[in-house]
């Protein structure tokens, strides 16, 4: 009598666990499921059943979603046709969510291969097996609902009660016994990031110091302005946990006092646009937009205080956009490169071939004006200098300087002489003015 030929099955294993946890372990849950496969596997040898080598595992991902590596892999070896069965131990390792399962069964279904679960005996090529499967899905996902809802009501108890529930750790905190301990080192810079803010008063001008001075968050980066947002407005500083907009009293120590975050967010009620002027105003620079660094890019003014003192700086926008590396030279103190600046112009002034080259132009324009007249107007500005309104000497040097370039090697200033033309005319209009302010 002849044997009846059986056709070889291969049958991939798949496994799933939701959480990571005890999958360190030698044997772990993952190892257990395709255990019981594998025995279920041997158990049909004489149907033809052989076990695919490949390993189809997801440690640690949920059974919400399709998008799983173990799982990806599967369906392209089925869409490839290299398995005939899929085996697991439970169909909610597969999916606990009707929609998806349904997809997954299209999929098996469109090449021919046969899903079992080894603790659950249904046929899926019958409309009861069918009927049996759904009611089983089911349950699964009413089972993940349920287990959802409990997770959620056990996180808001649990922030209702002050305690830290995971997350991204914020700059000035470590995690220790699940709880946030203060990092020392970081929470003065967090100090440092709400007391400039305070005297700035602009999140723009505040990155481009604490990038100068290479200021970096939690992870290494160094800050940027939607990371110094997010540090001015996260209540864990001042001691609060916060679930869906709710404030509740933390079990963690405040970095920052409750009266240093009240004038924070004072000053964060004005717009944007109010702070940049205020700041714009409190902090002069005369060298805006003419001075530029050793790859061409132009330095951008910024300042810092210290000990109740202002330090302004140029700082290049190779640094600011790029990383510290990137220019020669990082930042240049202002009132140095400023007074260079003043200086040169006051030499231009005073040079008797400006003076001469300035009044023939300037005859032109300007009937009855002698050479003595443009000598004095000239010399009238030296001295009067330091009486003028920053807004004006911040005119001045846009009216008689063309271009500042900066390297390791000093600095490279061009000066426009056509400039002088138009001040000649104008120093009888700041004379008056310059004297009210004293």
């Amino acid at each position: 009598m002849k044997k009846p030929i059986v056709r070889k099955l291969r049958c991939a294993v798949y496994t799933r666990k939701s959480s990571e946890e005890g999958l360190e372990q030698e044997f772990n849950s993952l190892d257990a499921q395709r255990e019981a496969c594998e025995a279920y596997i041997a158990s049909q040898k004489p149907e033809g059943w052989v076990l695919v080598p490949d390993r189809y595992d997801d440690g640690g991902i949920s059974g919400a979603t399709l998008e799983r590596p173990g799982l990806r892999r599967l369906l392209a070896d089925i869409e490839a046709h290299r398995a005939d069965v899929v085996v697991v131990y439970k169909i909610d390792r597969l999916s606990r969510a009707l929609m998806d399962f349904a997809k997954l069964v299209e999929v098996f279904d469109r090449n021919n291969v046969t899903f079992v679960s080894v603790t659950q005996s249904f046929n899926t090529t019958t409309s009861m097996g069918r009927l049996t499967l759904n009611i089983l899905l089911s349950f699964a996902q009413f089972e993940r609902e349920v287990i959802g809802e409990r997770i959620r009501d056990k996180f808001a108890a649990s922030r209702k009660k002050g305690m830290w529930m995971g997350g991204f750790i914020p700059l000035g905190y470590d995690v220790k016994d699940r709880k946030l301990v203060v990092n020392q080192a970081e929470a003065a810079t967090v100090r440092k990031i709400f007391e400039r803010f305070i005297k700035i008063g602009s999140a723009t001008t505040l990155v481009q110091t604490l990038r100068s001075e290479g200021i970096t968050g939690k992870r290494g980066k160094l800050v940027d302005k939607g990371y110094i947002y997010k540090v001015l407005n996260n209540r864990v500083y001042i001691g609060q946990a916060v679930h869906k907009g709710t404030a509740y009293p933390g079990e963690h120590e405040a970095i920052i006092s409750q009266s240093l975050w009240d004038k924070v967010h004072s000053i964060l009620g004005d717009s944007p646009r109010l702070r940049a002027a205020r700041t714009r105003a409190q902090t002069p620079a005369l060298l805006k937009g003419l001075i530029f660094g050793p790859t061409g890019r132009a330095m951008t003014p910024t300042h810092t205080r210290k000990g109740g003192k202002l330090y302004r700086y140029y700082v290049s926008t190779d640094v600011l956009k790029r990383d510290a590396e990137a220019c020669t030279v990082r930042r240049v103190p202002a009132a140095e490169i400023e007074s260079a600046v003043i200086e040169q112009v006051r030499v231009l002034l005073r040079s008797p071939e400006i003076i001469v080259r300035t009044w023939r132009v300037v005859r032109q324009t300007l009937d009855g004006l002698s050479e003595a007249d443009v000598r004095e107007a000239l010399q009238r500005l030296d001295p009067l200098w330091d009486e003028l309104f920053p807004a004006e000497q911040a005119r001045v040097v846009q009216l008689l300087v063309d271009r500042v370039d900066v390297s390791p090697d000093g600095a490279d200033i061009r000066l426009r002489t056509e400039g002088l033309t138009s001040l000649v005319a104008d120093l009888s209009a700041i004379q008056p003015e310059s004297r009210r302010a004293a």
